[in-house]
């Protein structure tokens, strides 16, 4: 039972949120209406449906998002929208049935989201990097009724039952779409853009975790708080009525949540289906972008680029680039601020904690490779192996989190562990002298070799700040004298040495003994999901020649 004085300041978090929401242009109070009325809808029709209902109404001539097929206005998103829930409702999907939805970040999948929950159906999104058995065991799980599928996975689509509907969300050039095939625009442009009736109550939707140990999870999300959009926009500084750049996938937390707080304040969403380094280049000089949201392996790309290429196009307009998905090196850190200027901000949670801290640029500059501090409504505190609460500065411990929108449980039954009201991140970290937060790595990363415990992250932030190196991953393998010894996978620079020995010495020469790799293999790129995390398994897994 929570304390008095627990209760109290939980209550003042609450007020200084509302206070944020406002400064951020989120909530108008001189609009209180059209705030109150965005409210009561997202409590009907969830937060894609809420976000294109009040952006056809409040922004309804400015554009909503920018494709490969041009530009589609608020209002056209939200009229086509609801002629999509239409065609959903007549393929007999009914209300609180799930659909899922397989598809790049392009006008279909916004398109699709947002006709979900205005015809009450439950939104599953999939994982674009899914290989056929994990596709068809999560279908099946989250009892997948329908799916939304770009053509480019029509092969995943043989894993499910012949009967089921299937409607296309984009079609490729030169893909050969199967005979009968509903796509959304048909669908869209034979039907009726009268509002339909709301549903009884919102549907929610499932995103799915990365899925680094195994099948993904599934992490529903029935009712979405405003206390998590202020979670956002306390420490990051987003744009009214300008332009974001998303290459995160929206599929994914990160990624949704920027557009959704991003359409919400009038910005046109730059999408792209496939990322490229230069072309996201292109994109922000092109659009004159406010914001840029990415993983870090797609930053770590963007100033890999030789400065020529850089310098054809002009970022200057960028006033923040946000980060999440994976960790970032205090090496990429430095490096992106020196080419884009002081403009990073380092976003740290998870699918099911939601946002636990951000680091804005000028702790970035302090200490490289930092996420931060926690937003409003949040807080992060550190617990040991037996749940004893750890203070002070430099003392590593398991993250937990306090969040003020909490996870309500994995669609399979399971939960993190909970701790006197804060849950488990599945990650090690330790705070500075600053009450600044590090993380350390994952605790299942933790490698014993020779009865010490070491963290693969240090090793790996220590080895890409080589000039030779790339990227670089460090994990446990059986050996049989320490029980585990470490494995260094190195992706090398063009025209590097590649020497081993060297590079085990190098390590040799900055940390400890027992952090130094026994082998070092080079290999072309290391094994990434759509998020940027690394698969650490795969490496794990991976036979070779030692």
């Amino acid at each position: 039972m929570a304390s008095l004085s627990t209760k109290l300041r939980h209550i003042g978090e609450v007020a200084k949120a509302a206070v944020v929401l406002k400064q951020r242009g989120i909530v108008d109070l001189s609009k209180l209406g059209v705030s109150l009325e965005a409210a009561k809808n997202s409590k009907v029709y969830g937060p894609q449906a809420t976000m294109a209902i009040q952006g056809g109404r409040k922004y309804a001539d400015l554009p909503a998002v920018a494709d490969e097929r041009g530009e589609l206005s608020y209002g056209e998103l939200d009229k086509q929208s609801t002629a999509l829930a239409r065609a959903m409702k007549e393929l007999g999907l009914s209300e609180g049935s799930a659909v899922g939805i397989l598809a790049r970040d392009h006008r279909g999948l916004l398109l699709s989201m947002c006709a979900a929950g205005k015809a009450g159906i439950r939104l599953v999104l999939m994982n674009t990097g899914f290989a056929k058995p994990q596709f068809a065991e999560v279908c099946k799980r989250e009892q997948v009724k329908a799916i939304l599928h770009d053509s480019e996975f029509l092969g995943l689509l043989d894993a499910l039952p012949p009967d089921m509907p299937r409607i296309l969300t984009w079609v490729d050039d030169g893909d050969e779409v199967p005979e009968g095939a509903a796509s959304i625009d048909a669908l869209i442009a034979s039907r009726s853009t009268d509002p339909l009736p709301p549903p009884k109550k919102p549907a929610g939707f499932v995103i799915l975790t990365s899925g680094t140990t195994g099948l993904p999870k599934g992490a529903p999300r029935d009712k979405v708080t405003p206390l998590a959009t202020a979670q956002v926009v306390d420490r990051i500084p987003f744009p009214r009525k300008g332009t974001v750049v998303i290459v995160s996938p929206i599929f994914h937390s990160t990624g949704l949540a920027t557009w959704l707080i991003s359409a919400a304040l009038g910005n046109k969403t730059v999408t792209m289906r496939r990322f490229n380094a230069e072309a996201t280049l292109k994109a922000v000089a092109d659009h004159k972008a406010d914001m840029l949201v990415a993983v870090p392996t797609m930053l770590h790309r963007m100033v890999e680029l030789d400065e020529k290429t850089r310098a054809k196009y002009d970022t200057s307009s960028l006033k923040a680039i946000v980060l999440a998905g994976s960790a970032l090196t205090p090496e990429l850190a430095t490096r992106a601020q020196d080419t884009f200027g002081d403009v990073l901000y380092n976003l740290y949670g998870s699918t099911e904690c939601a946002i636990a801290t951000v680091a804005n640029p000028s702790e970035l500059r302090r200490a490289p490779g930092t996420v931060g501090r926690s937003p409003i409504t949040c807080e992060v505190v550190l617990f040991d192996e037996n749940d004893r609460r750890i203070t002070g500065s430099n003392k590593r411990g398991r993250i937990f989190i306090r969040s003020g929108a909490p996870f309500e449980g994995y669609t399979d039954g399971r939960h993190k562990q909970i701790i006197d009201g804060f849950m488990s991140s599945g990650d090690m970290g330790h705070f500075d002298e600053d009450g600044l937060l590090f993380v350390d790595g994952r605790d299942d990363d933790m490698v014993v070799s020779g009865g010490e415990n070491v963290f693969p992250q240090e090793v790996e932030n220590l080895l890409v700040e080589r000039d030779d190196i790339s990227d670089a991953a460090v994990v446990g393998v059986d050996d049989v004298e320490f029980g585990k010894r470490l494995r260094a996978f190195v992706v090398p620079e063009a025209n590097s040495a590649k020497d081993p020995e060297e590079i085990k010495q190098y390590v040799k020469s900055n940390l400890a003994r027992y952090k130094v790799p026994r082998d070092v293999v080079f290999v072309d790129e290391l094994p990434r999901n759509a998020t940027g995390k690394l698969l650490r398994r795969v490496l794990v897994e991976m036979e070779i020649d030692t």
